[in-house]
């Protein structure tokens, strides 16, 4: 950091990266400024040879330094993601300019697929991390020492942050306010921008329906649907085996391998997402709402709200359908 104070933020950018990625930490740190009415980030965008990149939305950025002639680490290096995450990857000048400025940065931080450069530079080795809800199993299998977490919005692990897709980079910039700063300041950015400083849950933008592999076998499609239709039914492993005529060794298995969950997560998750349905767009009490689930017990969906979102239904139900604001901001 400098000595006056300011935080040095180097955003390394590439072609066909999401706008997003880059905007929104932008603002974040730029509004601290607003609202304080001086200086506590200088942010720095830069690219090889400093040249202006195509984001993949066609919105041209402006960069103002070249990576190569940043000799100072900076506080924070932040590495956005996009659809051009995958060959900026196998760019070794890049990949060279990161590896060194992160060598001396006090922290450094990924956006999205920005994830990617950092397991390709050898700092996500053994740690946490996570990054778009859809590329998790991706990084997985490209990095398998690191521990993914793909439902966290953003993870810390020691001096490396990540963040999950797009707008989370808001997310993760309002926590390295708090933590430069504190909490209150933090909030109120959030509120300026009209954001939460942290939103309940994790990757709530994707569904259960969503984030599964898709499903070849006619048998287990055929019950993916029949969970989908009838969730107040038995839903155990050993009903839902029957229903494939299998064994419920080979059931879970089979299931596991083709769905990438087992099938009571898979069975919760469905039973979770109805539920966010209905409490978003209805009135129904939340008993009524757990019962219409197959929870049973508002008890029961409580624990499993808390388990899948982080936060209990009620407290979910007022804070997006009071508001009018919904989940998959």
């Amino acid at each position: 950091m400098a000595a006056s104070g300011i935080r040095d933020v180097v955003i390394a950018l590439y072609d066909d990266i999401q706008l997003l990625d880059v905007a929104g930490p932008v603002d974040v740190f730029d509004t601290v400024g607003k609202i304080t009415g001086r200086g506590a980030y200088r942010v720095v965008t830069a690219s090889l040879g400093g040249r202006d990149v195509i984001t993949s939305s066609r919105v041209r950025i402006g960069v103002t330094a070249d990576l190569a002639r940043i000799a100072e680490p900076p506080h924070t290096l932040l590495v956005v993601g996009g659809w051009g995450a995958e060959a900026a990857a196998r760019d070794e000048e890049l990949l060279g300019h990161l590896r060194r400025l992160a060598d001396g940065a006090q922290r450094v931080a990924s956006v999205c697929t920005g994830a990617f450069l950092l397991g390709a530079v050898g700092l996500l080795d053994g740690r946490r991390a996570t990054t778009h809800w859809s590329r998790c199993a991706q990084l997985a299998e490209s990095y398998p020492n690191t521990r993914v977490e793909p439902d966290a919005i953003f993870v810390r692990d020691g001096r490396i942050m990540t963040a999950a897709g797009v707008t989370s980079g808001i997310d993760l910039a309002l926590a390295l306010v708090e933590e430069d700063h504190d909490a209150d300041l933090a909030r109120a950015v959030g509120k300026a921008l009209v954001v939460f400083l942290r939103r309940p849950g994790g990757q709530s933008q994707f569904s259960a329906w969503t984030q599964v592999r898709r499903v070849g076998d006619n048998t287990l499609r055929d019950l993916l649907d029949h969970i989908a239709a009838n969730l107040t039914d038995d839903l155990s492993v050993p009903a839902m085996a029957r229903r494939a005529g299998m064994s419920e060794r080979h059931f879970a298995r089979k299931f596991t391998r083709a769905v990438g969950t087992s099938p009571g997560r898979y069975v919760e998750r469905a039973r979770v997402e109805a539920a966010r349905a209905l409490l978003e767009s209805g009135a129904d009490s939340v008993e009524t709402v757990a019962r219409h689930c197959g929870f049973g017990t508002s008890e029961t969906m409580r624990r499993m709200f808390l388990r899948e979102i982080g936060v209990p239904p009620g407290a979910y139900r007022d804070r997006f359908h009071a508001t009018g604001i919904l989940s998959a901001v």
